[in-house]
């Protein structure tokens, strides 16, 4: 594909994000090749950005190219999104341990914060529990752990991401891209861009990049798997909950109760669930301000 031009009406904050140099990295995790972009100085303190479910690494990238400044920054593609390889079978675990092989190739500085979106933040729980010890924090991006997962349920639907279809351009595809769930708002600008690095090519014209399969294996959904491990974590953990979001105020309660009462549950307002392409600046601004806090502030162990 040519090197993509934003959109006329993209504003300047986007086009410096996209401009920032990025670098791609792989790491074979048990056998399959798994993708990630670096932007960054090598060697300095990181963060690990995780997209969510029939995503992959460019939803984050203009957001988290806007920290390298500051951290050496990776935006995985989790095994069977992306441009990494595809598996007979995944998994929660495996998905997580991915998480924790991208962080150690990526040439980060000390523990890693890590961030995930939606099914990226169940993945993140998951990491978070796992390996509590190798990380400097997480946060979870609307990520309703009480809730049938949107790619989940839409697929029990029918409705999932629609049929494997192959389009005959690249406008054709970009056209019909859609999010599963939809939400009322969108950036077109990011939107443009998001689309434009979801498809690649194959004989006869472009298919979108993800592994239908993924949905297939997760028919009952992630919740009785995820549900577990949110009362482990014992890193530091926040949650964002967009406004017009899966996360309800409800859940959020409860989030906050399983997480030990000493999470942060933070609001994003007027966010749909797909809060980087909506209101990709509150987002951005919210985990500066919780990073800088970290740095800052000492834990509240849970128990207290």
């Amino acid at each position: 594909m040519d090197e993509y031009r934003p959109l006329p009406d993209a504003p300047d904050w986007f086009r410096r994000a996209l401009a920032i140099p990025q670098t791609d990295l792989e790491v074979d995790v048990d056998g399959c090749a798994i993708h990630a972009l670096a932007s960054g100085e090598p060697d300095t303190r990181g963060l690990v950005f995780v997209h969510g479910g029939g995503a992959h690494a460019h939803w984050w990238t203009h957001v988290s190219a806007l920290f390298s400044p500051e951290f050496r920054v990776v935006a995985i593609d989790l095994s069977g999104h992306g441009d990494s390889g595809y598996r007979r079978h995944y998994s929660l675990e495996q998905w997580a341990d991915e998480v924790m092989a991208v962080a150690d190739a990526g040439a980060i500085d000390g523990p890693p914060v890590v961030i995930g979106h939606s099914m990226g933040g169940m993945v993140t729980i998951a990491t978070a529990a796992r390996h509590a010890e190798h990380l400097g924090g997480a946060v979870i991006c609307d990520s309703p752990v009480t809730e049938p997962d949107p790619e989940i349920e839409a697929y029990q639907l029918k409705e999932a991401f629609g049929r494997l279809r192959t389009y005959d351009t690249v406008e054709d595809a970009v056209s019909r891209f859609r999010t599963v769930p939809a939400q009322d708002h969108y950036l077109d600008y990011v939107m443009d861009h998001v689309a434009h690095r979801s498809i690649r090519p194959v004989e006869g014209g472009w298919q979108w990049k993800f592994d239908r399969t993924v949905f297939e294996q997760f028919g009952g959904g992630l919740r009785s798997v995820v549900l577990p491990y949110l009362s482990q974590v014992q890193c530091r953990l926040a949650l964002l909950r967009s406004e017009q979001g899966l996360v309800t105020a409800d859940i959020g309660r409860f989030m906050y109760e399983e997480m030990g009462r000493v999470t942060p549950v933070v609001e994003l307002p007027e966010a749909g669930h797909h809060a980087m392409l909506d209101q990709p600046l509150i987002v951005l601004t919210a985990l500066r301000t919780l990073l800088a806090d970290w740095d800052h502030s000492e834990p509240v162990p849970r128990g207290t």
